[in-house]
């Protein structure tokens, strides 16, 4: 298998590494499952979480993650990095890299940052924790441990509601279904649909009702206001809900199989109601607990790339 030098996106991910990804997380959830979850993998290795964007699950699971192998985790902020005094985004990475540490995790809302920032950084490998609206990976590696562990996505279907322009862990889904065989059905209205979303090869509903038989997953995504340019997207919250959130009744309609996701975090009664976000059917805890592991195997998987490198 290819080494995996970096994590900039499922893009540059073969099926292999995926598997071999997920593979390693299946085998880390057991060790946050311990009364001691602690292990001495990652011991003597620096990891640097650079956020410039809000963020629970992501940041805490990344730091989580990197403790619970023995690492050094270093966190940092928008608001209490240098680039609040004018520094570059450039020069501050530059600047941490300088520190050694073995990997950096970004999440920024600048679109390819990691990829830009890669060739100054030589010695620390890089994660992308999110960036723009362009891919998400954690978070579907997540998603796709978390089906793994309820049946498997090899020919599954997974209908995503919402948001799906500013959506890059929808992005990062439609690229993965190609890769490992699942399908993925987009359904939102046209405003928040991106351009020519179509040559994914995916399917695209306008009505949630019609999309939603023959779905094994029902993946729900927040209306992301922030990155919203105007507020005229649908006419309000009530009938956003109305047309587009899931409740009891669409989820009956589901079947008593059909499981129910979402990255968070989620606006209940919004895109999602409280009785179906807290049904048996949901696994949204699971995500964020299978997050975890996933980020275990990401940063160990990097960690040693790095190492064979400094050994060559």
């Amino acid at each position: 298998m290819k080494p995996v030098r970096h994590l900039f996106g499922i893009a540059q991910l073969e099926a292999e590494q995926i598997e071999y990804l997920l593979t390693l997380g299946a085998s880390f959830i057991d060790l946050s499952r311990r009364p001691l979850r602690k292990a001495p993998t990652l011991r003597g290795k620096t990891i640097i979480n650079l956020f410039f964007e809000n963020s629970t699950r992501t940041r805490t699971s990344f730091e989580i993650a990197g403790k619970r192998l023995s690492a050094d985790v270093i966190n940092i902020s928008a608001a209490t990095s240098a680039t609040k005094k004018g520094e570059s985004l450039l020069d501050t990475a530059q600047t941490l890299a300088a520190m050694r540490p073995h990997v950096l995790v970004i999440r920024h809302s600048i679109a390819g940052c990691c990829e830009f920032l890669a060739p100054y950084l030589e010695g620390t490998a890089i994660v992308n924790a999110g960036d723009g609206a362009h891919e998400h990976p954690t978070q579907v590696l997540t998603d796709l441990l978390t089906l793994r562990a309820h049946g498997g996505f090899a020919g599954k279907v997974i209908t995503m509601v919402g948001d799906i322009s500013h959506s890059r862990v929808a992005r990062s889904h439609l690229l993965a279904a190609r890769k490992m065989g699942y399908t993925v059905r987009l359904v939102a209205p046209k405003t928040l649909l991106p351009a020519e979303v179509e040559r994914y090869g995916c399917e695209v509903f306008h009505d949630f009702d019609a999309a939603i038989p023959g779905s094994d997953v029902l993946y729900m995504l927040r209306v992301q206001n922030e990155r919203l340019t105007s507020s005229c997207c649908f006419p309000s919250i009530r009938e956003y809900h109305e047309a587009y959130g899931l409740n009891r009744q669409r989820l009956r309609l589901a079947g008593e199989d059909c499981l129910v996701m979402h990255p968070g975090p989620m606006n209940r009664g919004v895109e999602i109601a409280t009785d179906v976000a807290d049904s048996v059917q949901a696994r949204i805890l699971d995500q964020v607990e299978h997050g975890v592991a996933v980020r275990m195997a990401v940063l160990t998987t990097l960690c040693g790339a790095h190492a064979m490198e400094e050994e060559a």
